[in-house]
């Protein structure tokens, strides 16, 4: 495959000039019709979650297109489902930088973006240009707050976007759990997620009069919770009837990184290191939505078999971002392919 001499190169750069060159390289082979150069076919597998038929259960993780700008070229890498974003009601720069970074040694990325964006009408304009959404593609759009809407104001940006984005997406992920924005997960706690759901919910319903369709609405919560955080989580989310949760988003622990170049780096931790901690959440989920609440697993996937992990662990769909970074687009069809032997075992 190519991709490992590709990265070689991309690896050689700062991560975030590397991620730019990445995409636009990426942009190419779609335009030219070359995509088979880097990723290899996915055979249809399809799943019914949330109420959507995904042809296969493998999904890109928002963050690698926060606007939207490059969604035919990663669906032509075989993905089953897209998700852009996170976006923001008003554009915005996000922490300055240098801001991502890597840990070679553990396949692990720390990044401290700060919901860097330009704004969810920019991102709108860019999935309107996209073959992949007019052609039945799945796609998902991560809404979040921006950085200075005071935490208690948080539920306006949130119901703004949902309103914006309601009719172009197949279904909206609502991030209360990045590390990187001020105060964002005190939105976790039982309270406050109990209003910011009921809000949503409410607002689902008059968008879907409103539109004559339904968009399922995915909460995404972060790993580091304790027992009884996942048991209220869960609790509320079978309370307001949400559509479907994603477990999970980046760690602020450093477990399995002490010691190396950037493992102190404030930010958030994905990759391989997450693995354990993430899929220990999807695991507690299930047992307390007890299938009520569909899963979608994601957190530390770097090969099939921790793809399998987070199915046996009861997730119903899977996701990565720092994985596609190290393994490159072979892993979608890697992925895909140890998912279907797991769940025909």
């Amino acid at each position: 495959m190519i991709y490992p001499l590709l990265r070689k190169f991309f690896f050689a750069l700062d991560a975030e000039t590397a991620h730019g060159i990445g995409m636009a390289g990426i942009d190419f082979v779609n335009a030219a019709g070359v995509s088979c150069l880097l990723a290899r076919s996915v055979p249809p597998d399809p799943v019914q979650v949330m109420g959507i038929e995904f042809p296969n259960p493998v999904g890109l993780a928002a963050g690698l297109d926060k606007n939207g700008e490059h969604i035919d070229a990663l669906a032509a890498q075989g993905f089953g489902f897209i998700e852009v974003g996170t976006v923001t009601p008003r554009p915005q720069p996000g922490n300055p930088k240098p801001r991502l970074f890597r840990i070679p040694e553990r396949q692990a990325i720390v990044n401290r973006m700060g919901f860097n964006n330009d704004g969810v009408e920019k991102l709108l304009a860019n999935v309107a240009t996209a073959k992949f959404a007019r052609w039945g593609g799945v796609l998902g759009i991560n809404i979040g707050k921006n950085f200075d809407t005071p935490i208690e104001k948080a539920a306006d940006d949130y119901l703004l976007c949902l309103d914006r984005v309601y009719q172009t997406a197949s279904y909206v992920a609502v991030n209360i759990s990045s590390p990187n924005t001020k105060n964002l997960r005190e939105l976790q706690q039982d309270e406050a997620l109990d209003a910011l759901l009921g809000s949503l919910k409410e607002a689902q319903g008059r968008l879907s009069d409103r539109h004559g369709k339904y968009v399922p609405l995915a909460l995404k919560i972060a790993p580091d919770l304790a027992d009884e955080q996942i048991q209220a989580i869960a609790d509320l989310l079978r309370k307001h009837r949400v559509d479907g949760v994603i477990a999970t988003n980046t760690t602020v622990s450093r477990v399995g990184v002490e010691g190396l170049p950037n493992a102190e780096q404030a930010g958030g931790l994905s990759g391989a290191p997450l693995l354990a901690m993430s899929t220990a959440v999807v695991g507690k989920l299930a047992t307390a939505l007890a299938g009520e609440v569909p899963i979608i697993g994601v957190g530390g996937i770097i090969n099939g078999a921790d793809a399998a992990a987070k199915i046996a662990a009861g997730a119903s769909l899977v996701q990565f971002y720092s994985g596609f970074i190290y393994r490159g687009p072979e892993l979608v069809a890697e992925a895909a392919a140890a998912i279907a032997r797991q769940r025909a075992a």
